[in-house]
């Protein structure tokens, strides 16, 4: 049995069918009664549109009074305030009607479960149909779908409490309805029997009086009948009322007192059309028709239409501002459905520019998230227009969502391709990380480096894993270099405290004048000097600083520049001679000093050119003695350099001859 179906058949079980056969057969011959004889406090006319408006208005408070009376508790319904759950979420509204469920009387919240589970279906429906649509796209069957929600299973368990209190409710309260009913028809009876009766008045009187009070606290009938029994009762109050006709005293007391606490009424109710909460004003309005309808007599026909028109009018006045209330709202639920379709509307043109850039799309899902709250908060729309904006909503974020889908899809296709470039990025990082290769290997590790930060993204679920993996083995090799580094800066930082203080020692060095023994002593400070090594590469002026001091003691000495030049060289050509690749590196200072004797020949050709210019100009010329002045200095240079040159060949011969004589010295030992 569907949950609507045991719902209906729950709360219809207390209908007609449970009263007795002869409730049914009493109320059925009252109420033949009334149609003959009851009095019309208020002359109708069928074609008045006043007539029409105030049928409507007592028939609605009637209704309502009905359903209250079924169940005195379910007036708590008017005191339990009921939020806007279309903008909650599922969570909250699982939460919402729990707090309900276990605070209130379950038979005073049928209308917020109602309302409740209507939304927590929507909202669930459109996830479902979201997660299905991401399991479809991942590759998945639909028919393997399945979708496990927290938020739902806890959901149904609180509504399985919730129906099983309601049901448990409604079978307590039929049997009490029963005996209420037969309790209520027996008064009437009771009240019947009144007018027959021979007695004292008073005494007579007195009855009337204890069953008004029996009947005011007779308690709940089945909602089917209270309007049928209470003109049944009320019919023959006005048949006593009648009948004490021959007391009036007594009748005229009640007429007086019906009349005072009608008056009262009708103070209020004219109150209450000024009151600003309508819906308190309402709920307090059925309270006094039901008061005065229930607890009070009629009063005398010299005021019975002019009281009750005066109930009518200030009734009317409250129906007629509800009326105006209901149309304000309706006009607010157009704006609201404004509000949503405009909201629609930019989901659907989000999805149909789904963005092919991850970082956009990004932005995109963030958009479609703040147009989603939006669209909850923007309130109700019109009842019949419901469904429809809600398909159009989900339609459009279905959309979205596909789009998204399909671009992640093949978005995947590319992160894996990308996760193999990086596989094999990571595979090269752990071949060389205990490479000693220095040079070639730090290209290498820069190179790969550099193709990492090019590739894309790969997917999640790796991409913290790989990147620690590449960036262990990269550390690995570079932390071991920068080892190396530290050791070598350390190294050259002692080269360096070395050599400032040799250069001290330089600073206080005195010729003594005897050139041979002077020259000699120069040659011993920079042979020492390039066994101190290399310093740091921002201290390198150190050098130059030495070849100052160096020349000017070579200057002292009376050895000219060119020929200072050569001494030092003397130096490196004997370094030359103790090299382990000797030939490479002859090899190599020849092909540098070439290169220099060249560049000087070209400078040299140059300038003579440029002399031409000026050949009308005087030699005292600025312009022509700088010419000049940079020639010879160009020419000093070259035959420097070809000095340079000289010494090396002598060096390359010596050390060809040494290797010819090596040679025959093993030739001739291999003859002997």
């Amino acid at each position: 049995m569907s949950e609507d179906k045991e719902q209906q058949l729950t709360e219809n079980s207390i209908d007609e069918k449970t009263v007795t056969e002869t409730a049914e057969n009493a109320v059925s011959e009252t109420v033949d009664s009334v149609k003959e004889s009851t009095e019309v406090e208020v002359e109708t006319s069928t074609k008045s549109n006043e007539e029409s408006v105030e049928a409507d208005v007592m028939e609605e408070i009637d209704d309502s009074n009905a359903e209250d009376a079924e169940d005195t508790d379910t007036e708590k319904r008017h005191e339990i305030p009921m939020p806007d759950y279309h903008e909650m979420s599922m969570e909250n509204l699982v939460g919402e009607l729990q707090r309900l469920v276990n605070n209130e009387k379950v038979q005073s919240i049928r209308k917020h479960v109602d309302t409740i589970k209507d939304e927590f279906n929507q909202k669930f429906d459109e996830l479902l149909e979201e997660k299905k649509e991401e399991f479809i796209s991942n590759g998945g069957n639909e028919i393997d779908f399945r979708y496990n929600s927290v938020d739902k299973k806890q959901f149904n368990e609180v509504y399985t409490d919730y129906r099983d209190k309601r049901n448990q409710h409604y079978k307590s309260l039929e049997k009490s309805h029963k005996e209420n009913l037969a309790y209520r028809l027996d008064l009437i009876e009771q009240l019947k029997s009144l007018v027959n009766v021979e007695e004292d008045i008073n005494t007579t009187y007195n009855n009337f009086k204890d069953i008004q009070a029996k009947w005011r606290h007779a308690g709940a009938i089945p909602r089917a009948d209270y309007t049928n029994v209470w003109k049944t009762y009320h019919h023959h109050i006005e048949i006593f009322y009648d009948f004490l006709n021959i007391n009036r005293d007594l009748r005229d007391l009640d007429f007086k007192h019906n009349l005072e606490e009608k008056t009262k009424i009708v103070a209020r109710a004219e109150e209450l059309s000024k009151e600003p909460d309508l819906n308190r004003a309402f709920r307090e309005l059925q309270v006094l028709h039901k008061i005065w309808k229930e607890d009070l007599g009629p009063v005398g026909k010299d005021h019975r239409e002019a009281i009750w028109d005066s109930f009518s009018a200030a009734t009317k006045i409250i129906h007629e501002r509800r009326q105006d209330y209901f149309k304000n709202l309706d006009q607010i639920k157009e704006e609201n459905l404004a509000r949503k379709q405009a909201i629609i509307a930019e989901i659907s043109e989000l999805s149909s520019n789904v963005s092919s850039n991850h970082g956009t799309l990004q932005q995109q899902i963030k958009k479609l998230e703040e147009l989603r709250e939006a669209f909850f908060k923007a309130g109700q729309v019109p009842q019949k227009l419901n469904s429809k904006t809600w398909n159009s909503f989900k339609g459009a974020v279905r959309a979205f969502n596909q789009n998204k889908n399909a671009f992640y899809k093949n978005l995947k296709k590319d992160q894996q391709e990308n996760l193999d470039k990086k596989r094999a990025l990571l595979e090269i990082a752990n071949t060389i990380k205990d490479s000693d290769d220095w040079d070639a290997t730090t290209a290498e590790m820069k190179r790969i480096q550099g193709q990492w930060k090019k590739i894309g993204h790969v997917p999640r679920k790796y991409s913290d894993k790989l990147w620690k993996e590449f960036k262990t083995a990269c550390n690995h090799y570079f932390d071991k270099l920068n080892a190396l580094k530290n050791d070598a800066f350390k190294e050259e930082e002692a080269n360096f405290k070395q050599k400032e203080e040799y250069i001290d020692r330089l600073k206080a060095f005195e010729l003594s004048g005897d050139k041979t023994k002077d020259l000699s002593a120069i040659k011993k400070f920079s042979e020492e000097w390039k066994t101190y090594g290399r310093v740091p590469f921002k201290k390198k002026n150190i050098n130059s600083r030495f070849d100052k001091i160096i020349d000017a003691l070579y200057q002292k000495s009376g050895v000219s520049k060119q020929e200072s030049e050569l001494l030092k060289y003397g130096n490196k050509i004997q370094q030359l001679s103790v090299n382990d690749n000797q030939e490479r590196a002859i090899q190599n200072e020849r092909a540098f000093i070439r290169k220099k004797i060249d560049e000087s020949k070209d400078e040299i050709r140059q300038l003579e050119n440029n002399l031409q210019f000026f050949s009308n100009a005087s030699e005292s010329n600025p312009l022509v003695q700088d010419v000049i002045k940079r020639v010879n200095q160009h020419k000093e240079s070259l035959a420097a350099w070809k000095a340079k040159l000289k010494k090396l060949n002598i060096l390359k011969n010596n050390l060809n001859k040494e290797d010819e004589e090596v040679e025959e010295s093993e030739e001739t030992k291999t003859e002997e």
